[in-house]
């Protein structure tokens, strides 16, 4: 279109009749009212020399704006920074912890042995660890040993603990025997008594809670939550792993989602900001706003089990987050401009798991866009108003051409990157006012056309690379390993003679599907369609490293394919069609042959031909798939072979180590000997 515009007037004016009377012409297409490029072109030079104060003033307040969305922008990436790293640091903290504890052979000895080293090193845990709630540790006899820090109230209010309290420490002992031990001991700061009473212990059992459970049957650490703790009644999270000594003792953390609310406050970047974290399940876990972690805490108190759908309606953009973090896009720390209410929002996202835990947790921060764009609103309002008349006239002006251009443009663009994906489903013909750009769409119609056709009589890579820029190498023939697959039906030409064409033709056309969908699935491109017979290849046109083994299970999927559809066949009397293989690997030159006007894209060599050799030779040892030795070394270890010597193949000096293909390897293992 550049060179059109710089060609002379009165070939410029030839050249757009053309190109118009082509449009008009063109098979199927319709006629559209339309004006040249140039015509627009000079309305909007026009209306750009009327209104020259626009331009300065929507610059200045694009200025103004982008300055600030971009202040709030960084304040977004390191509130979320920071967020994420104290979010880390409070679990991270438990974690160690945990870690630590699992290798202690003090806790793996069941109570009450070692009851004062392990209740020592509870609570220093507990001095280090200032998020945590409570340590504890199950036994598989049912004991528990748990070290509480109270310095929460509600925690001493659930407890009942006396003033005082620093520490509490939950025991439940000899639970297999007449005399059990259940008592809660309360501490001071300075870790001595101030009290102690007898607990109900059979309400309680470590081996039912959800931590326990999990670890046991994983065998490694886990995180679990939110849920209701059993002692406390607290929402909470946890993080607990098996003793090396003894995996079915189990070591945990807990840490109260308040902890987690606290370190969400965006109340940094503007007023209206806010944070919050969701589970894998899309399930809400913690807010900054308090009323709202007020309202979480509250329903789970009551519930103590899921709540996602009430809890996820206490923030509306949640939906749309959760919908986000699918996007690759945004899923890891993207930044998105969305519509929340009526008003558009950024939202910053960013996975927030710790060391392989609480996978699929993501933090989200909010901010609407008029919080960040305020100040510079209120500084430019003035200006704008007084230049309203003309900044409207302006603003249409451009708005109406850029819609009209880009629009017919980015549907031009994505039309084209459709025929180089070779989607080459019909669509209508997209119209413009612009001819210029009518011709253009009639063209790639047309360009769509041709390439769908010429899609189904050559392999769609060696077509997709045709098209591209780069796609003449090509055509270039050259020498490379490729591995080989011949098929064939055997008696179809009894099978021809003893059924309708129609149904053969339906019959092989369902063959064909299968077994091409097949070959595409394993990587693999059929190069030809020989009667009743397939010609499929690897390593070429696209490159495959792994191209035997790919070969090998291409070769064992379509013998499957081809008995259920035997079955299918039997039952509504349509011929069974039993194929033969033939796999080899080796050099071959593969490239396009043939004359200058007329190509094919193949191979050809002695690969080639051993590959065809093979498959007839199923005939003889009645055998389905049979390989080469050149694809026993390959791949001898990935899959059941059975020898069948050396044999002479026609039309080649040298004898052929011929190998059946039974099966892939573990399948076959673990089937066993017949």
């Amino acid at each position: 279109m550049k060179r059109v515009l710089k060609t002379r007037p009165h070939l410029e004016a030839r050249i757009f009749e053309a190109l118009h009377f082509e449009a008009l012409h063109f098979e199927g297409s319709p006629v559209h009212w339309s004006r040249p490029l140039r015509v627009h072109l000079g309305v909007l030079v026009v209306a750009s020399l009327l209104c020259t104060s626009m331009p300065i003033i929507w610059l200045a307040f694009s200025r103004g704006s982008d300055a600030a969305v971009s202040a709030g922008v960084q304040q977004m990436r390191g509130m979320s920074l920071r967020l994420i790293e104290g979010y880390r640091n409070t679990l991270q903290g438990g974690m160690e912890a945990v870690a630590l504890a699992s290798t202690l052979p003090q806790l793996a000895s069941s109570l009450p042995q070692d009851i004062k080293a392990k209740q020592g090193f509870f609570l220093e845990v507990l001095r280090n660890v200032p998020n945590a709630t409570s340590i504890y540790t199950g036994y598989p006899d049912g004991s528990y040993l748990q070290v509480i820090n109270t310095a929460r109230q509600d925690t001493r209010r659930t407890l009942a603990a006396p003033d005082g309290t620093a520490f509490a420490i939950r025991t439940i002992a000899g639970r297999q025997s007449a005399d059990v031990v259940s008592t809660l001991q309360f501490l001071d700061s300075e870790i001595r008594p101030i009290g102690e009473r007898e607990v109900d212990y059979a309400s309680f059992d470590p081996r039912q809670r959800p931590w326990y459970q999990s670890v046991v049957q994983d065998g490694v650490p886990v995180s679990v939550g939110p849920y209701i703790t059993g002692t406390l009644g607290v929402p909470t999270l946890t993080i607990a792993a098996p003793m090396r000594d003894d995996a079915k003792v189990v070591v945990g953390i807990n840490i109260h989602l308040r902890t987690i609310s606290q370190l969400l406050d965006a109340r940094g970047i503007s007023p209206r900001a806010r944070a919050y974290i969701l589970d894998a399940r899309d399930d809400l876990i913690a807010h900054s706003d308090p009323d709202i972690m007020s309202r979480i805490i509250a329903i789970w108190s009551r519930t103590s089990g899921a709540f996602g759908a009430t809890a996820n309606g206490f923030d509306s953009s949640i939906e749309t987050v959760a919908r986000l973090r699918r996007d690759p896009a945004f899923a890891n720390g993207g930044l998105a401009r969305v519509e929340l209410d009526g008003e558009s929002h950024l939202v910053q996202i960013a996975p927030v798991s710790v060391s392989g835990l609480f996978k699929g947790s993501t933090a989200a921060i909010i901010v609407p866009m008029e919080d960040l764009v305020a100040e510079a609103n209120r500084l430019l309002r003035h200006n704008l108003l007084i230049a309203a008349a003309l900044v409207l006239s302006g603003v249409t002006a451009s708005v109406l051409l850029s819609r009209m251009v880009s629009r017919s443009l980015n549907r031009l663009a994505d039309e084209a990157r459709r025929i180089g994906d070779l989607d080459t489903s019909e669509k209508a013909v997209s119209h413009s006012w612009i001819t210029e750009i009518n011709t253009l769409a009639t063209a790639l119609a047309a360009s769509r056309h041709a390439i769908s056709q010429f899609a189904l009589y050559v392999p769609r890579e060696v077509v997709r690379r045709i098209v591209n820029p780069e796609g003449r190498t090509v055509a270039k023939a050259a020498r490379q390993d490729v591995t080989v697959l011949f098929t064939d039906i055997r008696d179809f030409t009894t099978i021809s003679e003893r059924h309708s064409p129609e149904d053969v033709v339906d019959t092989l056309s369902a063959y064909f599907e299968i077994l091409n969908t097949i070959a595409e699935r394993h990587g693999g491109t059929v190069i030809q369609y020989l009667g009743d017979s397939i010609f499929v290849m690897w390593n070429a046109p696209v490159e495959d490293p792994d191209h035997a083994e790919h070969g090998c299970r291409c070769a064992l999927a379509m013998k499957a394919a081809v008995d259920r559809l035997n079955e299918e066949n039997r039952g509504n009397g349509r011929p069974e069609l039993f194929t033969r293989f033939g796999l080899h690997t080796g050099p071959a030159v593969v490239g396009s042959f043939g004359a200058i006007s007329r190509q094919q894209y193949t191979a050809m060599g002695d690969t080639i031909n051993v590959a065809s050799r093979l498959e007839g030779l199923n005939k003889d040892f009645g055998t389905s798939i049979l390989v080469s030795a050149a694809i026993h070394d390959a791949v001898g270890d990935r899959f059941a072979f059975r020898p069948l010597g050396l044999v002479q193949v026609k039309g080649r000096a040298e004898k052929v180590d011929l190998w059946e293909l039974v099966g892939d390897s573990a399948a076959t293992t673990e089937a066993g000997p017949d």
